[in-house]
């Protein structure tokens, strides 16, 4: 494939395999707490480690398989704090773009960071 091809087909290759990602992931292991939103059956939720996390999305561990399509809510512990003191939580909506029994990943559609106490999430997150 010529860097034409990899232009129109969204992929960059340096020399390795074809990466299609935008942006790049970072292995980023924190606790994590989600919830689907809008479920018309019972309220899903539950809690995880976050495998990576880039810009664009978040990859994190379950304990059951989420459907693809299904808009979260996930609750992430940021592991920089704020002026070097006050702890932050990163709370995301996005959508499920894959799953398995084990992991979930998520496309961000919109983020915040909030302070949070200390060595907890956020109550009902």
């Amino acid at each position: 494939m010529n860097l034409e091809q990899q232009s129109r087909s969204g992929g960059r290759n340096f020399g390795g395999p074809l990466e299609r990602r935008e942006t790049s992931r970072f292995p980023v292991r924190e606790e994590v707490r989600y919830r689907v939103l809008q479920s018309k059956t019972a309220q899903v939720s539950g809690a995880g480690k976050t495998v990576d996390i880039s810009s664009g999305g978040i990859l994190f561990t379950t304990s059951e398989r989420l459907q693809p399509g299904r808009l979260i809510e996930i609750s992430v512990n940021w592991p920089a704090r704020l002026d070097g003191t006050c702890a932050l939580q990163l709370v995301a909506t996005g959508r499920v773009v894959r799953s398995d029994d084990e992991t979930a990943a998520v496309r961000i559609e919109r983020y915040e960071f909030k302070t949070r106490a200390s060595n907890t999430l956020a109550a009902g997150a």
